[in-house]
């Protein structure tokens, strides 16, 4: 018995017809494009005219892409930088303010609140306790601001003052 070995022809693949058509007309259409470009520009009459409105236009392009992304850029730096100093500040040690300081500080925070009274509340602070007088329109804001004074760094008490329009203010203890 004998076997016979045949050799076997690699397959060869046939690019079929309308491949080839495409091929030939996608050479024809970017042959055309780069002929049409090339009139117009090197026209006799208006191509040097075309030439510089074209690399004006390129080139401010490219300086508005450049400032974007240089505006990008320090965005990110920014927001970079404001949440490490955000981690920073939240792991301070606590310190002792003097009571000048202190009332001045509890003031920035509070009047931070466009809706709280500036002119009808006083803040005053003594060894770290500070006082809180004056009228306030709701029962809320009230609370709020003793909470929110309690909150500030340095503060070890509050001594709230403050009462409706309308109501006697209490007395100091």
């Amino acid at each position: 018995m004998t076997i016979q070995l045949t050799r076997q022809m690699p397959f060869v693949r046939r690019r079929s017809p309308r491949r080839r058509r495409m091929q030939i007309a996608g050479a024809f259409t970017a042959g055309a494009a780069t002929g049409g470009a090339t009139l117009f520009f090197l026209d006799s009459v208006s191509g040097r005219r075309r030439r510089r409105r074209s690399t004006d236009r390129t080139a401010g392009s490219m300086r508005r892409t450049w400032r974007r992304t240089a505006r990008a850029g320090k965005r990110a730096r920014t927001v970079t930088v404001g949440a490490t100093k955000r981690v920073r500040h939240r792991n301070e040690t606590p310190r002792d303010f003097d009571d000048a300081t202190l009332a001045h500080k509890v003031e920035s925070e509070l009047f931070r609140d466009p809706s709280v009274p500036k002119g009808q509340i006083s803040i005053n602070a003594q060894h770290g306790v500070v006082q809180l007088r004056g009228e306030v329109p709701t029962v809320g804001m009230l609370t709020e601001l003793v909470q929110r004074t309690r909150r500030i760094q340095g503060v070890r008490d509050v001594e709230s003052l403050l009462h409706l329009h309308g109501v006697d203010a209490p007395m100091h203890q």
